[in-house]
Formats: structure tokens, sequence, C-alpha cells
């Protein structure tokens, strides 16, 4: 097996193995095929993002995001349902949270 070790701090952190070869550790351990999930396209920094979608996208719950942002659920209900529009503190935290880049300005 072809297996190069990272190293942290002069510690083991990770093991990188060749797809074809990870896919038949999968198999081995009877976990079936491992799938690659393609990445959402963040928003461009002057548009409207749709919160909901890039949240659902990324299979977190409103209330994960919410308490990660700093905000109630409701509010952010609000946000993703086009009630309420996010501050640009707001924006950012979204955006940090979700992964989607900086905040516009």
């Amino acid at each position: 097996m072809n297996v190069q070790v990272i190293m942290r701090d002069g510690e083991a952190e990770y093991a990188v193995v060749p797809w074809a070869e990870y896919q038949a550790l999968l198999a081995a351990a009877g976990r079936g095929a491992a799938q690659i999930v393609k990445p959402v396209a963040a928003p461009a920094l002057d548009e409207k993002p749709d919160w909901k979608t890039l949240r659902e996208a990324r299979g977190l719950s409103i209330e994960s995001l919410a308490r990660s942002v700093g905000i109630s659920p409701s509010y952010l209900d609000l946000i993703e349902n086009g009630e309420r529009e996010a501050s640009d503190a707001i924006q950012h935290g979204l955006r940090r949270a979700l992964g989607t880049g900086e905040s516009a300005s």
C-alpha cells in the first residue's frame, strides 16, 4: 500500500492513500464505496446569497447555524425566508460559518 504520512509537531496526524486503495479499504471493511461530494458554489459577494440552500447543502440545521452566528433560529428563519435583511455583521458570520468567504462591505 502506498501511504503518505503527514506529520505535525513530530506526530503522525494524517495518512494519505491513493483513491483506488482507499476504495479497496472501504470495501474490505464492508463500508461500500465512498462518494465525492461536490462543493456548493459560493455566491458572489455582491449578490444576495440563498442562505437556506447553502445551509441545507452543508447539512446544517437552522439551530446549529444560528447558534454559530450568535442569533436565534427564528431570526435566521426570517432571514432565510426574505422577511428580514441580514446586517453586514450577520452576513459575515453566515459566510464564515458556511465557508463561503468574507462578507461584503
